[in-house]
């Protein structure tokens, strides 16, 4: 083991110091690009000789351009947050080159934007090449460096073997540290919100939190979140968690605490989490409040499980639900953003190949495709601050949390690969059958609230927006659309009390235009949270008020432990 982290590193470093291994991909406009070339070959596609002509003379003009400014020790302008550092423009050899690598990146965007090829295909070629070209910054390499190299001779030498001493760290671990993860324990300062674990089973746990009002609202609110991440991302620290919000607001909450899956759950299917996971925790909420129907919550995949669960009990004659929120949730997988890139015929059966009958995907390999969809910002600038200039990750409850992987059963995640992102089957009434029932999600006859992010990379907000035109099939007023400013998780968790961002409305948000756009159109953008508007949708919802519960559980479902559980703080292995 020692050995191969031996070898991992000096081929490592090899790179970490040596820019020149990605030459070939710069000198496109001179060698005719063997990689991408090669790229376009394998996806048979092209790009037109008059288009390629007119970037090529564009770029020459601009090179010939930059290297008369070099010579005439013209500073070149650095319109980059990776080159704003003043050590950039004091050195004229490295301005030259950080411009130098700006043009080529310009170059190759350029290029991909004339590559003529079927959509799905320009997406995997845009994602190549954006990665290539993120990797090439010469901000990544302490030779090409001047941050690097100045704190490395201002701490004689200190910089650098520290950067290194986190480098062997991080392999060690097989991840980027990208928080100060010692600053952080759940359960201690982040997932703090008081309560009782009230049931279990090898899924999930299922806490109720204790009341911060004197009096509730009638119908309780039962909160799924993702799967793939860990519950408190909606819980991190007081003021920024939108369980605590919730409950401040005079709800009841209840929340699914997803287990982390280890061998013993390598054959859980995606039946499992919808029947034994989101249907049993509202079977148990019911039962524990008293009440016949509760407000239902999802977040991103748990919207997915929620919402399908909800279809799973109408075709059985149930309705339990008084309302749904579906949070950066995805029910149309027509349009998945980047993530695109990962799912076709032939990934997907590699991964039923591997996982289907029975395993688990790694939390690790989920984290490490995520980060890949904004690399600047989750690898690159890590490998800048931690092993190039020797500096410790600040303490970041949300990165903390993001680091906190968690693994998914294997012929579960095959099912939804397959299921939903290739074959966008959910959307089609009576097309999928889960635990025993045909599904038609448009049966979903409640008020509904959707929310999207609009910058969100994973759940693009159109697509959010999408579950509009599914949803209330009959009844399509009772659908309600909110469009928050920012990305997948900090459009999210946008406390009130800090009244920042914005989000957007149309009308009362009841209205269903036809498109997304047309929505955006007659849309009226709010300064602040977009939290009270939930929390007013819940209100509209929650029945009259009650005296808040004075205990936890009921006699058939005693308390267990305290919030936050155990099943939260199982790390994946």
């Amino acid at each position: 083991m020692m050995r191969d982290t031996q070898a991992m590193t000096h081929a490592w470093m090899q790179q970490f110091a040596d820019p020149s291994t990605w030459q070939p991909w710069l000198k496109l406009p001179q060698a005719g690009a063997a990689p991408f070339g090669g790229m376009l070959k394998e996806l048979n596609a092209g790009i037109d000789p008059a288009a390629l002509d007119a970037i090529r003379a564009e770029y020459m003009q601009k090179a010939a351009a930059l290297w008369q400014d070099f010579i005439a020790s013209k500073t070149p302008e650095l319109k980059d947050k990776r080159f704003a550092a003043p050590e950039w423009a004091e050195n004229p050899v490295s301005a030259f080159s950080a411009a130098s690598y700006l043009l080529n990146a310009e170059f190759m965007t350029r290029m991909v934007d004339a590559v003529q090829a079927a959509p799905r295909d320009k997406q995997k070629i845009r994602f190549a090449v954006s990665q290539m070209v993120d990797a090439m910054s010469p901000a990544n390499f302490l030779a090409t460096n001047p941050e690097a190299q100045k704190k490395m001779l201002e701490t004689n030498g200190e910089s650098l073997a520290k950067g290194l001493q986190n480098m062997l760290a991080d392999l060690q671990k097989g991840r980027i540290s990208q928080s100060d993860e010692s600053a952080f324990e759940v359960g201690r300062n982040v997932a703090t919100t008081p309560g009782k674990v009230v049931f279990e089973n090898e899924l999930f746990q299922l806490i109720q939190y204790a009341p911060s009002t004197p009096t509730v609202h009638e119908v309780p609110l039962v909160m799924v979140p993702p799967c793939i991440n860990k519950f408190y991302i909606l819980d991190l620290q007081p003021e920024n968690s939108l369980v605590r919000y919730a409950v401040e607001q005079g709800n009841t909450v209840f929340l699914v605490s997803w287990r982390n899956p280890g061998q013993e759950m390598a054959g859980v299917t995606w039946d499992q989490y919808v029947e034994d996971g989101a249907i049993t925790a509202l079977k148990v909420a019911r039962e524990i409040s008293g009440k016949d129907k509760v407000n239902t919550f999802g977040f991103c995949v748990g919207g997915t499980i929620i919402a399908t669960a909800l279809a799973v009990l109408a075709a059985r004659g149930e309705k339990p639900a008084a309302s749904l929120t579906l949070l950066t949730t995805l029910l149309d997988y027509a349009d998945t953003g980047v993530l695109d890139v990962f799912v076709d015929e032939i990934q997907v059966a590699l991964r039923e190949q591997q996982l289907g009958s029975g395993g688990l995907m790694p939390g690790r390999d989920l984290a490490t495709t995520f980060s890949a969809l904004r690399p600047n910002d989750l690898i690159w600038n890590y490998v800048q601050s931690n092993y190039l200039k020797g500096k410790e990750p600040p303490a970041f409850d949300l990165l903390y949390w993001n680091a906190d992987a968690t693994n998914l059963p294997g012929p579960m995640f095959c099912w939804y690969l397959r299921n939903m992102y290739l074959e966008n089957s959910l959307k089609e009434p009576g097309k999928l059958t889960v635990a025993g029932a045909q599904v038609d999600l448009g049966a979903i006859d409640i008020p509904v609230f959707i929310y999207g992010s609009r910058e969100d990379h994973i759940v693009p907000w159109q697509a959010a927006y999408a579950s509009m035109q599914i949803l209330n099939r009959a009844n399509p007023k009772q659908n309600r659309y909110v469009l928050g400013a920012s990305g997948h998780i900090a459009g999210v968790i946008n406390p009130a009390s800090k009244n920042k961002r914005s989000y957007w409305v149309n009308g009362n948000g009841r209205a269903r235009p036809l498109s997304a756009d047309k929505w955006m159109e007659g849309a009226t953008e709010k300064k602040g949270s977009w939290w009270p508007e939930w929390a007013a949708f819940l209100a509209e919802n929650g029945g009259g008020d009650i005296q808040a519960p004075s205990k936890f559980g009921n006699r058939k479902y005693k308390p267990l432990e305290d919030a936050p559980g155990s099943y939260v703080k199982v790390r994946a292995g």
